[in-house]
């Protein structure tokens, strides 16, 4: 599929495996075990900005010669304009950044969209979504942290989707393209109310690989994401 394409608003739901919660001793495996998801989301954490460190470019690299669908970057790292390119280069369709990580988000996103890669931004749960509403034209995709970012596993924070309803409320009133996507807790348990409040992707690590059929899974996820 064309980095170049725009996503604007989908009819079902995106479900977004994290290979955060794969096992990496059989990835490829694991990889092709989740082939009717969407997106396939990489987590990249430097143990600065986020207090864990995960994996880097090669993994990326690695999943994108694995598989044709779409690869979800997710940057938790320092100065994420040092590493852009290199993510590009791994194979990255969509690279998201956190707004707290650089000194102009704006440039940044202008950045990844003119390489012909989906820009994203993210915020941690304290950061307040306001101050950004009036940048959304210039990204494809935000991201709303329903955990604190760093650790998988964590249980998701239900006070998160009033970002989410701001998010959907100006999308809506402005008539933009820009997706939301939910990551944090994300399962069978919670993933209705994210969609209700208006989610469009939904990042989910243990409650794929966690069951022994990641397919079934996810095709639970996206019907429960179904409203």
């Amino acid at each position: 599929m064309s980095r170049q394409r725009r996503l604007g608003a989908m009819a079902t739901p995106i479900i977004a495996p994290s290979i955060l919660a794969a096992d990496f001793s059989k990835l490829g495996e694991e990889v092709r075990a989740v082939a009717n998801a969407d997106w396939i989301h990489v987590d990249i954490m430097d143990g600065h900005f986020v207090p864990n460190l995960s994996f880097g470019p090669e993994i990326t690299s690695t999943v994108h010669q694995i598989t044709d669908q779409e690869l979800d970057v997710h940057l938790m790292i320092e100065n994420p304009e040092k590493w852009v390119d290199t993510y590009i280069n791994a194979g990255a369709d969509c690279i998201i950044f956190h707004v707290e990580a650089t000194d102009d988000h704006v440039a940044l996103a202008r950045k990844l969209r003119k390489e012909g890669v989906r820009a994203g931004f993210s915020l941690k749960p304290g950061t307040p979504i306001e101050p950004y509403l009036a940048d959304l034209a210039e990204f494809d995709l935000v991201l709303v942290m329903s955990v604190e970012p760093g650790f998988g596993g964590q249980s998701f924070m239900p006070e998160m989707l009033d970002k989410v309803r701001t998010l959907r409320a100006t999308i809506d009133e402005k008539k933009l393209g820009t997706l939301i996507e939910i990551d944090g807790g994300i399962s069978e348990k919670t993933i209705a109310q994210a969609a209700e409040a208006g989610c469009d992707a939904f990042v989910a690590g243990s409650a794929v690989y966690r069951r022994e059929d990641r397919a079934a899974a996810i095709d639970e996820l996206r019907a429960l994401a179904t409203v």
